[in-house]
């Protein structure tokens, strides 16, 4: 494909996700399979323009003086791919493919953007009737936070040490550039690419294969490190998802002790088994959702009831940029409800001096802080205790908790509460 076309294939998913309210992955899917001729260079520049689009979509618009997906692809190969005003202009006049000539505003633009001050939820890149809840946590510092959660994201491994050492982690991951991400001994990073690069493939690595790594963000082990020492231990993975954390936590135990893997969904579960197998994980048991009663017996039994709650995602806006514009505040209000009820469910299998986990990928106040107050006001028995570690002792908040940003920690958004059991 021509430039043209590409930046024609953008402007049609990025209208696509918004007429129809498509997640972008499902209109970019959409598009491939309506676009068979386009090669793999092509469907990763079309993935990466409408990304990087929908990350900074009314910050690009306020430049162009124009709120529209073209201005916004115009604005983005311009200034944010580094395209000369000549080649952009080319791309768009492409007779055959393009997107039609530059008007004289839009040329304007390209040329001297609009560098007027734009109120904070335009330069930051959200909704407005988010303001109030960013500037709640964030204060005069949310420009520079929001601005931090529009940057592409590195790719961040976890080296498994139930099958490797971090020495060992290193030399394999050396053909893609891995470097030691910080805070954690057995942490990688891929740094994100340029605009225009592609990033290497982690399967491409034969160890990926061997049960080496997990692809998993800092900021998500950080939460799973916080469980601190517990081999040994009777460990609940109260809303495993996936297994991300489930995994880690098993590599924490070395194999000790007995993990349980538990979600309300057990389709969200189906990875697990095979996950775990690869990785080399045999103190887990999985107790699924269509079992009777699948927690039966476990009541005040657990060392660690780890709750890594559904919530918005605010703080993957990196990584899913799409999801910031189909929030709203009834789905802010819905996950709040769901928080409470886990935690009320998650808290019976806590024993005595046991402690209980709270986790969101989330940098709303609502979801985090306010849940805990809550959780705690209906459960005296609880006590929060200081979730920082270590090396994270400098993100921990002065009541105790863990607040992981990308600007603060170079990590995705994440806030961690640990409370031990004290009745």
């Amino acid at each position: 494909m021509r430039d043209g076309g590409r930046l024609a294939a953008a402007i049609q998913v990025l209208e696509d996700i918004e007429t129809r309210h498509k997640p972008a992955r499902m209109a970019l899917k959409g598009w491939g399979e309506s676009a068979r001729y386009a090669g793999s260079k092509d469907r990763a520049f079309v993935s990466g323009l409408t990304l990087d689009v929908l990350r900074k979509r009314r910050s690009l618009g306020w430049m162009m003086g124009e709120d529209t997906a073209r201005a916004a692809v115009l604005a983005a190969v311009r200034f944010g791919w580094g395209w000369p005003v000549e080649r952009v202009a080319e791309a768009a006049g492409d007779s055959e493919h393009g997107i039609g000539g530059l008007t004289e505003a839009e040329l304007s633009a390209l040329t001297a953007p609009n560098a007027a001050a734009a109120p904070a939820p335009v330069a930051g890149d959200y909704p407005d009737w988010l303001e109030p809840h960013i500037t709640r946590v964030f204060g005069e510092g949310r420009a520079a936070e929001m601005a931090a959660l529009t940057d592409r994201a590195p790719v961040d491994l976890r080296a498994n040490t139930l099958k490797t050492d971090a020495d060992r982690a290193a030399k394999a991951l050396n053909p893609l550039h891995a470097v030691p991400a910080g805070i954690l001994p057995d942490a990688f990073r891929i740094h994100a690419p340029a605009a225009t690069d592609r990033a290497g493939s982690v399967e491409t690595i034969p160890q990926f294969g061997k049960g080496w790594f997990e692809v998993q963000d800092l900021g998500s082990q950080i939460a799973a490190a916080c469980a601190g020492d517990i081999k040994g231990k009777q460990v609940l993975d109260f809303c495993a998802g996936g297994g991300g954390k489930t995994l880690a936590l098993a590599a924490a135990m070395g194999n000790t002790g007995q993990l349980y893997a538990h979600d309300s969904d057990a389709r969200r579960m189906a990875d697990i088994i095979p996950r775990a197998t690869r990785a080399g994980v045999r103190n887990l048991q999985i107790r699924s959702p269509v079992e009777p009663e699948p927690l039966k017996g476990m009541d005040g039994k657990m060392d660690l009831v780890f709750v890594d709650a559904p919530c918005t995602g605010a703080g993957t806006w990196r990584r899913h940029p799409d999801s910031k514009w189909r929030l709203s505040p009834e789905q802010l209000e819905r996950r709040m409800a769901e928080q409470d009820q886990v935690l009320d469910q998650a808290c019976a299998y806590v024993k005595p001096g046991g402690r209980l986990i709270y986790v969101t990928c989330s940098i709303f106040a609502e979801e985090n802080e306010d849940r805990i107050a809550a959780f705690l006001a209906r459960h005296p028995g609880f006590a929060v205790r200081p979730a920082a570690f270590g090396a994270v002792a400098e993100h921990g908040t002065p009541e105790g908790f863990l607040r992981l940003t990308p600007l603060t920690a170079a990590t995705d958004g994440f806030f961690v509460a640990l409370m031990e059991r004290i009745a």
